[in-house]
């Protein structure tokens, strides 16, 4: 089971003088539950190398189960500061990709062509693509082989407007992920602010926010299982 993970390479968030990168819950609690679960995990970023983290989510008041494991694993924090050039990645080496999120793949994965083909190539293929908070910004420019939005007439969630209007960055953003979606023809649904919300449609998988980043993953492993033993 060979599973790829894509993290942000921006650390700026927009003009407020602030850094900004991947959310360490929505990285360390699915990459736990996948691993724990025998997964081979490859972690990659467009630029390679250290993968940012945001400072708010190295927080105590964000520490969770999986986050407290990350700060003690110092196997992983070496592979978070040697991640992956993207374009070094194939496909089909993997049988999943999964995108954490925090605010940085707002800046860069909305935008990579590396990371756009490499999704357009696992979606191809029928494979597992799974998303969380921010991550599916990574889907704006994602289109499926006839050449239309990917997420169109697709169930799909991300972080809210009203989550992004509760940490007063709507105006910073470049663009929020809920209207994204819509306007990419989506059928976009949400829960409760903050809490687990996470919708499959296919072999595409989105969770709301941090919260819903381990049943994100679990998700994803109830797909790939069966696809494995087939």
């Amino acid at each position: 089971m060979n599973i790829l993970f894509v993290l942000t390479s921006h650390d700026t968030l927009g003009n407020t003088g602030k850094k900004t990168g991947f959310w360490i819950e929505e990285f360390a609690s699915p990459y736990y539950a996948l691993l724990d679960n025998g997964a081979q995990i490859t972690i990659a970023t467009p630029k390679g190398g250290q993968a940012p983290i945001d400072p708010s989510s190295d927080t105590e008041d964000a520490a969770t189960a999986a986050t407290k494991r990350f700060e003690t694993d110092a196997v992983t924090q070496d592979r978070i500061a040697n991640t992956v050039p993207l374009s070094t990645i194939n496909a089909a080496d993997y049988d999943a990709v999964f995108y954490p999120g925090g605010h940085g793949p707002l800046w860069d994965l909305a935008n990579d062509e590396t990371s756009i083909k490499l999704i357009e190539s696992f979606n191809a293929a029928d494979k597992p693509i799974g998303f969380v908070c921010h991550a599916p910004a990574a889907l704006k420019s994602v289109k499926n082989v006839d050449g239309t939005p990917l997420v169109q007439g697709k169930e799909v969630t991300g972080f809210s407007n009203t989550e992004e209007e509760a940490v007063q960055l709507t105006d910073v953003v470049p663009f929020l992920v809920e209207d994204m979606l819509k306007e990419n023809g989506a059928t976009y649904s949400k829960g409760d602010d903050w809490g687990v919300h996470v919708i499959t449609d296919g072999n595409l998988i989105t969770g709301q926010n941090p919260a819903s980043s381990e049943l994100v993953a679990e998700t994803l492993l109830k797909i790939i299982k069966p696809l494995q033993n087939a």
